[in-house]
């Protein structure tokens, strides 16, 4: 029996186009390879010094003397650090997950409401509740738990 996997063209058995690819410049190699020594960066000065001048260099923020940007702009306020960015979830989305389940993170991301790699849900109260349900282990408005409540459901923490 012939290989599968030899029929099939995807993406990782295709070859390059030819000429679309072209090996990086080798710097510092000796003086055969045109160039080794300075590396084609002339002699001494500012510019022949790493991190600083022509393309990839320069400074981050430096311009040119002038006051930077950063530093002309005033400081105002409080950035907390240790903010929690929650992932809202409609009480109408809850239609999309089956009839039978319970609201627990794990069937909000199933459902693809929310993503398992953010931020904890809280369930608000948009929309109508589509029928009794029962939420464990995410947070929830208290509009949304009136409203859960008042269509039959419970609301556990």
């Amino acid at each position: 029996m012939a290989d599968d996997r030899s029929k099939h063209i995807g993406l990782d058995s295709l070859p390059p186009a030819l000429g679309s690819h072209r090996n990086r410049k080798r710097l510092g190699r000796g003086p055969g390879s045109g160039t080794g020594k300075t590396s084609g960066k002339g002699t001494k000065g500012i510019k022949a010094r790493a991190g600083h001048h022509g393309p990839g260099g320069g400074k981050p923020h430096f311009e040119g003397g002038q006051m930077p940007l950063t530093r002309r702009v005033p400081k105002r306020g409080f950035t907390n650090p240790f903010r929690v960015e929650s992932q809202l979830v409609r009480l109408d989305a809850l239609g999309q997950l089956p009839a039978d389940a319970e609201v627990t993170r794990e069937t909000l991301a199933e459902a693809g409401l929310i993503r398992t790699v953010k931020g904890p849900a809280k369930l608000l109260a948009n929309g109508a509740v589509p029928r009794a349900v029962t939420v464990r282990g995410v947070k929830v408005s208290a509009g949304a738990r009136d409203k859960i409540l008042a269509a039959g459901g419970r609301v556990e923490e």
